[in-house]
């Protein structure tokens, strides 16, 4: 790492608490884990439930993270609401979770993967409000609008 290189700062709040970590030198989403030591666990259902993970972070000026779901828990019923944690956050990072599709319900355990983190780079565009939008072939279509 090169001095002055933007960092993610990870602090953590709890011993039980991982670091967040990629399953691959590829992967763009570090995985998030559960941390729920004292109850062992959290059963979900249909209403959205904050999942703690044990850590707060510092993302850097110009970036924000954003916690997605994992495939793998998606594919089977397990859902995570897509969140925006700013550069100027520093509170616990806690996952929405919820269960859709045919599941009942669903235990999320200690130490379990529970979602994704991605930083990204943000742009600071200003705002400017116009008469009309440049044409594209698309047009003004919105879902569905390219094919099925």
């Amino acid at each position: 790492m090169a001095e002055g290189e933007p960092t993610l700062k990870v602090k953590r709040l709890r011993p039980g608490a991982r670091l967040p970590l990629r399953a691959t030198p590829c992967s763009t989403g570090l995985d998030l884990f559960a941390c729920i030591e004292e109850a062992g666990s959290i059963e979900l259902g249909r209403d959205p439930v904050l999942v703690p993970t044990g850590i707060a972070i510092e993302v850097p000026p110009g970036h924000d993270a954003q916690v997605r779901p994992r495939s793998g828990l998606s594919a089977r019923g397990v859902g995570v609401a897509f969140g925006t944690i700013d550069s100027d956050y520093r509170g616990e990072v806690l996952v929405t979770m919820y269960l859709f599709g045919a599941l009942d319900s669903y235990t999320i355990r200690h130490g379990d993967r529970i979602a994704q983190l991605v930083i990204a780079h943000w742009a600071d565009l200003p705002v400017v409000e116009v008469e009309a939008l440049s044409e594209t072939e698309r047009g003004p279509g919105g879902h569905g609008s390219t094919g099925t």
